[in-house]
This record gives C-alpha cells, structure tokens and sequence, in this order.
C-alpha cells in the first residue's frame, strides 16, 4: 500500500460492503416470493409504511420477527402470497448474502498497516453479523441496531468516529450505498462508493495518510 492522502483511519460498511451485495439480495428475495424483484426495494425506498418498519428495526426499536410480519403484510398488500409458515424474510435475505472475502483481506491489511478500522453498520435482522468476529476485525464497532441511530444520519458518522478515536476529518467511509457516502461527506469524513475490494483498495491509497505506519 502506497497511500498519498491525510486520513489516517477508515470505517467499513457491512453488508454489501464485507458481504456480497445486499441489492442482489433482496431483488432474490423479491423473485423467489414470484413478484418483480425489485418490488422489496422500492417498497421500503418508498412506501412510508414499509420505510418506517425498516427504521425501527435498523435503529432498535422492533425486532426482527416485528420487522418481518409488518413486512410481510405490506407485500401482501401489494399483492405477494407469502406463507407465514415459509421462512422469515430476513433469513432469506441474509442466506442470499456471503462474505467477501477479498474485503475481509482488505481489512486486515488496512488496520496492519496501522490505520485504525472500524463498523459502521445498520443492523437487519437480529444475527446479522453471524459468522465475522468482529471484535478482532475491528478497532470498534458501532451498530444501528445498539446505538439507534442509523446512517444516513450525522450522528451515526459522529459516534462511530468517536469510538475510533478520531475527528471526522480524519476518516475514510466506506459504503455501497452512494446515499450513505454523501451523508458521511457532508459529516466531514471522505467518501468512497464501494463496488469491488480492487477498486476500493486503489481508492483507499489516495486518501489515507502515508505516516501511519504503526498504532
């Protein structure tokens, strides 16, 4: 790694960012319930019933299976036969996902070089993170779903950096969502839209500062 910028520490996404991605997820969701499958999407993007479930869940305020049958009846509302003896939807999302594991590589070799790391998530489901010891990925972890407050709010940029031990100005977000990288821009940190581990390695190099070589 041959870094040229002055941010010396970064904090990651989780899904769609150390997983596959999450769009691809529900849109499999979405096919395998037999409706289009971008129809999971656009309604919580932009039925105000739906949104509002995601909000309470990602932020702590419901649970998972509270989540999932008000869901559930928004798509059926929208005329999607769901079983309530099938599987829950958020399971389904998450067994469509796997780790990317070039970006756990990347990780690792980011917090080796001596920048600190961090989570910055917003939780789905109640186990989302099942499978990643993310205590020894990460110099800190911050989840929606323990601090509720959620991205694209400031105050999840905020709190995530303080528990890093670092100033916005000093950060690096990482996301898949181009939403989630304005926001955490406009909080001060700089931004890379997340597509593959090559292209944010690359990225990475021309933000962070050459100097931090030890924690």
């Amino acid at each position: 790694m041959a870094p040229s910028g002055t941010r010396t520490a970064v904090l990651f996404d989780f899904g769609g960012v150390l997983t596959t991605s999450v769009l691809a997820a529900f849109e499999r969701l979405g096919a395998d319930l037999g409706c289009d499958p971008r129809l999971p999407l656009r309604l919580l993007a932009g039925d105000r019933a739906s949104g509002a479930l995601l909000v309470a869940h990602e932020e702590g305020r419901i649970g998972e299976l509270e989540f999932e049958r008000g869901f559930a009846e928004r798509l059926r509302a929208h005329g999607v036969a769901i079983d309530p003896a099938e599987p829950g939807i958020v399971g389904r999302i998450q067994g469509a996902m796997r780790p990317d594991r070039a970006m756990v590589e990347l990780v690792a070799r980011v917090r080796g070089a001596g920048y600190r790391v961090g989570l910055l998530s917003n939780s789905l489901g109640d186990d989302c993170y099942a499978g990643f010891d993310l205590p020894a990925m990460f110099d800190a972890v911050t989840v929606s779903g323990e601090t509720g407050v959620r991205k694209p709010s400031r105050r999840a940029y905020e709190i995530a950096c303080e528990r890093l031990g670092v100033r916005p100005p000093d950060a690096v977000m990482v996301d898949d969502l181009e939403q989630n990288v304005n926001a955490a821009e406009r909080a001060g940190l700089a931004g890379i839209v997340h597509t593959d581990a090559e292209a944010t390695a690359a990225a990475l190099k021309s933000v962070l500062r050459p100097s931090a070589q030890t924690r």
